[in-house]
C-alpha cells in the first residue's frame, strides 16, 4: 500500500500526486516509469516518473484524466488515501550523459516526464534548451521547474493564451534552422512526437522519443506495448520507453493507441454515470 502524501491540481482534469515509494524513489533515473494499480480490482496504469526525493521516499506522478482509471485517481483519491500497488521503476533509463546542446521538448502532460530528463542533461554539462506547449494556458504546469533546469525556455500554446501561438515544432525548427543542436529529446502526444521527429529529420539532428503505448504488466509477457521500431517489434516497457524517434512506425503506432478506444469510452461514461448517480443520493 503506497500512501498519497500530497495531491495537487494541476488544471483541468490533470493532479499532481506525492506518494510514498522508498524502494522506487532509491533508484528512479529519468526516463523509467511506474504500474499502478489503485485497488484490487482495479486495472494496471502506466504512469512516467516526474520527480522524485530520495530522503523523503516519495515519487512524484502527473496523471491526465482521460480514462476510468485516471478519472477514479483524480475524483476519489486524495491525501492521506492508499494506492493499493506501484510497480517500478520500470523501462531504461535516459542516456545521459555531455552530448553540448540539447533541446527538450515536453507537450502536454509530457512536460512531467521531460523535466527530470532536463534537470539531468543539465546536470551532465550540457546547454539545455526547453520547449512546452499545451493546447491553452490553463493546461501548462510546472515551467517554474522547467525555467530552473533550462537554460532557456519557450512556451508555446495552441490558441495563443499564453507564450507563443502555435504549436511545439514551430520554435523547434526556429532553433534547428539558427543553431547547432546535437540532440533532441521529444516527450507527449504520440502525434506531436511524430512531427518533432520529422522535424528533427529535415535538420538530422538525433532525437529521442518516449512511447506511451497500449501497457499492461509492464515486464515485457502482454506484449500490448509493441511497437515497430526499424522495422521490428519491440516492447516499449522493456526495449523502451524511449526510442530513436526516426526509426518509429508512427502511423501504426497511432492506429494500435486507438485499439480500445470503443471500450475506454464506456467504461469512462458508466463510470461518470455511476458519479453522477451517487452525487444526487
Amino acid at each position: 500500500m503506497h500512501l498519497i502524501r500530497k495531491k495537487r491540481v494541476l488544471g483541468p482534469n490533470l493532479v499532481e500526486l506525492e506518494v510514498e515509494a522508498p524502494l522506487i524513489a532509491a533508484k528512479a533515473q529519468p526516463g523509467q516509469f511506474v504500474i499502478i494499480r489503485l485497488h484490487e480490482k482495479g486495472e494496471r496504469i502506466p504512469l512516467t516518473l516526474a520527480d522524485w526525493d530520495k530522503d523523503r521516499g516519495t515519487i512524484t506522478l502527473v496523471a491526465q484524466m482521460v480514462g476510468k482509471t485516471t478519472h477514479q485517481l483524480g475524483l476519489e483519491y486524495d491525501e492521506g488515501d492508499v494506492i493499493a500497488d506501484v510497480v517500478g521503476p520500470l523501462g531504461n533509463p535516459s542516456e545521459i550523459k555531455f552530448y553540448g546542446t540539447v533541446v527538450c521538448v515536453g507537450g502536454g502532460v509530457g512536460i512531467a516526464p521531460i523535466f527530470p530528463i532536463a534537470r539531468a542533461l543539465k546536470g551532465a554539462g550540457n546547454t539545455v534548451i526547453g520547449i512546452v506547449g499545451a493546447r491553452t494556458k490553463d493546461l501548462l504546469f510546472w515551467l517554474d521547474r522547467m525555467e530552473k533546469v533550462c537554460h532557456e525556455l519557450h512556451v508555446t500554446t495552441d490558441d495563443g493564451s499564453f507564450g507563443q501561438k502555435g504549436v511545439v515544432t514551430e520554435p523547434l525548427r526556429e532553433i534547428l534552422r539558427t543553431r547547432k543542436v546535437e540532440h533532441i529529446w521529444a516527450i507527449g502526444p504520440a502525434i506531436m512526437m511524430k512531427f518533432a521527429t520529422l522535424t528533427a529529420q529535415e535538420f538530422a539532428v538525433p532525437i529521442t522519443v518516449s512511447l506511451n503505448t497500449i501497457m499492461v504488466d509492464g515486464t515485457g509477457m502482454c506484449g500490448g506495448c509493441r511497437a515497430e521500431v526499424q522495422g521490428e517489434s519491440k516492447f516499449a516497457c522493456v526495449d523502451g520507453p524511449e526510442f530513436d524517434g526516426t526509426k518509429v512506425n508512427w502511423d501504426l503506432l497511432l492506429a494500435r493507441l486507438s485499439t480500445y478506444k470503443e471500450e475506454e469510452k464506456c467504461a469512462l461514461e458508466r463510470y461518470l454515470a455511476q458519479v453522477a448517480e451517487a452525487a444526487r443520493r
